[in-house]
């Protein structure tokens, strides 16, 4: 019987063994040859961007923090309604961007029914950026966040709301208020009320200084 001469498996991209990257599905959208509608979403925070790739590297055309929704009246939660205002945000500043297409980038995330990535999507479409999608039936209570405003109304005044809507609390949101607020905020981001991060500056790369002889070579010299 012959043995083996080499390893017996095939090893996967690093990215790929830490469940960072599909290389297929990344694959496939680069097909398209538009640019990514990159949506992610962290524990705090929903970040959405516009990616063009190129051969050396990713470019980032156009991006949007829900962070920066604080500057038009919005507590930003990592939530339906926050995913649809970095959408509607990302969408507004493609425009000045000259963006007018993109593909759908949800990456390792799974496209189950009422996820976040469907509000996104919900906000990027209203935001004037053709994105290829089927027949999706996006449930406009709930990207309005009408559902947390009903829930909050109806625990106002007990210890879980305290609990649950501290946060809000703290910032002077009034989460009864929340599809209100969030009326308010979409009209504003339509309106262009939050301005295109300015690019940043490229700093200049000095060249590293040489590292200096050790005091035992110097010596050994004299």
């Amino acid at each position: 019987m012959a043995r083996a001469t080499g390893p017996t498996y095939n090893l996967s991209f690093k990215r790929r063994r830490l469940n960072l990257t599909n290389y297929r599905k990344r694959l496939a959208l680069l097909k398209s040859g538009i640019p990514r509608f990159v949506v992610r979403k962290t524990n705090r925070a929903i970040i959405i961007q516009l990616i063009q790739f190129t051969p050396n590297f990713d470019k980032t055309l156009v991006s949007a923090n829900s962070a920066e929704l604080k500057s038009v009246g919005w507590h930003p939660k990592a939530n339906l309604p926050t995913a649809y205002l970095t959408a509607l945000l990302c969408a507004e500043r493609a425009k000045g961007a000259k963006v007018e297409d993109a593909v759908l980038d949800i990456g390792l995330q799974s496209a189950s029914k009422g996820a976040f990535i469907f509000a996104a999507l919900k906000g990027a479409l209203d935001g004037g950026l053709k994105v290829p999608v089927g027949e999706v039936a996006f449930d406009e209570a709930r990207i309005s966040g009408k559902h947390i405003a009903e829930y909050a109304k109806k625990i106002a005044g007990s210890d879980a709301y305290k609990r649950q809507f501290g946060d809000y609390i703290k910032a002077g949101a009034k989460p009864e208020n929340l599809d209100a607020q969030f009326a308010d905020a979409k009209k504003k981001i339509s309106s262009g009320a939050i301005p295109a991060k300015a690019p940043k500056a490229k700093s200049e790369k000095k060249p590293a200084a040489k590292p200096s002889k050790a005091p035992a070579a110097k010596a050994a010299k004299k």
